[in-house]
């Protein structure tokens, strides 16, 4: 059993949320998503709160069961408050900046790159060695900071790259003589 595909996800208030059928629609002062359930899994709707229940006792329906709750408490969060994170960047003229709608990244190589930011996700650079990210999809959010940071992962040396804002970068010591 699912201990989180238990708890109904409470309706936030400033939100409105429709079922019809398999098909999901939040709406909130951020903006509105939009999810089709897996046919694994039955979702009932009531006044405050929206249940999932899984369709059948089989594995694939119980491990449904709690990743669809999950989304579902996603979309509740992200069209009330949204999601946002943070990137640092470490390393001697190292430095990022919005040109426009793209990101233009200096990351030692022998030229810049320029990041287009996708549709639905805001991306502002306070000053030049801070990313920051947000917008109201969960998986959209983390998946473009990850492909930032993919360009130059920091290195365990020195620890110059790209790095999540509180994540610790494993160090090593270099060469002896």
């Amino acid at each position: 059993m699912s201990r989180i595909g238990k708890k109904p996800v409470a309706i936030p208030a400033g939100v409105t949320a429709s079922l019809n059928g398999a098909d999901l629609t939040v709406k909130g002062p951020k903006g509105e998503l939009a999810l089709t359930f897996v046919s694994d899994v039955i979702a009932s709707q009531n006044e405050t709160s929206i249940t999932i229940t899984p369709n059948g006792d089989t594995q694939q329906a119980r491990s449904m069961w709690g990743m669809q709750r999950t989304l579902v408490a996603n979309m509740m969060e992200g069209v009330s408050k949204g999601f946002s994170k943070k990137l640092e960047i470490n390393g001697v003229g190292y430095r990022a900046q919005m040109k426009g709608k793209n990101l233009n990244l200096q990351l030692g190589f022998s030229h810049d790159i320029e990041f287009s930011v996708p549709e639905g996700i805001k991306v502002e650079t306070p000053d030049q060695t801070t990313i920051l990210i947000s917008g109201i999809d969960k998986q959209q959010v983390g998946e473009t900071a990850a492909k930032i940071r993919e360009y130059r992962k920091p290195e365990p040396y020195k620890g110059k790259g790209i790095k999540y804002e509180g994540e610790y970068i494993f160090r090593k010591e270099g060469k002896k003589k």
